[in-house]
């Protein structure tokens, strides 16, 4: 059985492009009780609107309300459960028992309990199923042996992260970020400490210089290599990480993911790895990537200790809004700045990846320009090759 691809969707858009793109499901969050406060995240009304979406196209949506709870929250807690029982939601994502608790009293929920709980043992596993969890989003720091043992053990969902970034505590439960900006990572407030740049003290508080500043930044996490033995293994869900991520990004992670998930579970005895997707990967991301404690293996090279440099990418040129069969001419949505001579590629779910010469630029009155500068300026370019509305255009390594 083919495992699902999870989605991150920080909007309604990227909602869309996750599930045009091949993911079987997404996760979103909600404007309350979630752990990313600093995305835009959904109102009751869009998340409506997404789930609607999703379903018409038989595939499905799981809320984040995976806040630690307090005490002055929980009167407000019951309702909003509600609502999303009402938007028809697939399941919610919380961590916090108290969640669990009031969930399955009162609504018919579908409950998955978060990696923020740190879940790494079958006899941990088997307890909360027994409270009615549907779904465990195991530990990231789970080992092969540790998936193998668990998914032997108990009878229940498994569901794991395979991409994107790693925190550098388990699974999210850090304190530095409360403790130096007073924004609490267990209240979706996270700015992100494990990347700053610290000075490295001796045991007689003598700061030692290195060629660059020390820091304790995890590497992302890869798991392209390992598709195979995960879903031989057994695990129900495959889960990508970053709802702050743009749809660029989203897109090429997804259609990476549901290519090698496929070419598997279609042919799996003749199935060869494709190291190109993993040039693809890297090209969307700004870190360097690992198999993390997958292997059993954490080391030095699994994290920057000595300084990283993290460009922003700025590949993603524009996403295509409208094609005319009969001129060739593709009507795009500027992302960020290109110009005419810029050799580029166009990909999506009915578009292989091609690559062509940008010839010719034309505002919406036909004017011709040389270059596209203005964010999300509409333009027009002759393109040889059939495209589809929400094909994604990026400029060629």
């Amino acid at each position: 059985m083919k495992p699902e691809l999870l989605a991150p969707a920080g909007d309604l858009e990227r909602l869309k492009i996750a599930l045009l793109y091949g993911a079987d499901a997404v996760y979103i969050g909600g404007n309350l009780f979630g752990l990313r406060a600093n995305a835009i995240n959904f109102t009751i009304e869009e998340i409506k609107e997404g789930v609607s979406y999703a379903h018409s196209l038989n595939k499905k949506v799981y809320v984040t309300v995976n806040i630690v709870i307090h005490n002055k929250e929980i009167k407000f807690l019951l309702n909003y459960l509600k609502q999303l029982e009402e938007a028809k939601v697939d399941a919610i994502i919380v961590s916090d028992p108290a969640i669990i608790e009031l969930a399955k009293k009162n609504t018919n929920l579908q409950i998955h309990l978060s990696t923020q709980q740190s879940t790494m043992n079958y006899e941990a596993i088997e307890f909360f199923k027994k409270q009615g969890v549907s779904r465990i989003v195991l530990a990231r720091e789970c080992t092969k042996e540790d998936i193998k043992i668990i998914k032997n053990k108990v009878d229940i969902e498994l569901e794991m992260f395979i991409h994107g970034a790693m925190c550098s505590s388990y699974s999210g439960r850090c304190v530095l970020s409360n403790y130096l900006t007073n924004r609490d990572s267990n209240r979706g407030g996270c700015s992100q400490i494990c990347r700053w740049d610290f000075n490295l003290l001796n045991n007689s508080l003598n700061e030692i210089k290195g060629e660059k500043d020390f820091t304790f930044c995890a590497k992302d996490l890869s798991m392209l290599k390992y598709i195979p033995e995960l879903i031989d293994i057994g695990v129900t869900s495959f889960k990508i990480e970053g709802r702050m991520r743009s749809i660029y990004y989203i897109a090429t992670v997804i259609s990476v993911y549901r290519k090698a998930i496929d070419e598997y579970c279609n042919n799996k005895k003749n199935y060869t790895y494709n190291i190109e997707y993993e040039k693809i990967l890297r090209e969307c991301a700004n870190r360097d990537s690992v198999a993390q404690f997958y292997n059993g293996i954490y080391d030095n090279t699994c994290s920057y200790y000595n300084g990283r440099k993290e460009i922003s990418n700025q590949d993603f040129l524009g996403i295509v809004i409208d094609y005319d069969i009969k001129t060739s001419i593709a009507t795009i949505e500027q992302r960020n700045y290109f110009k005419k001579g810029d050799i580029v590629e166009v990909f999506g779910p009915n578009t292989e990846l091609t690559t062509f010469t940008i010839n010719e630029i034309k505002d919406l009155d036909d004017n011709i320009i040389e270059i596209v500068n203005h964010p999300k300026q509409i333009i027009k370019i002759m393109v040889p090759k059939r495209l589809y509305k929400n094909d994604i255009i990026k400029i060629k390594h």
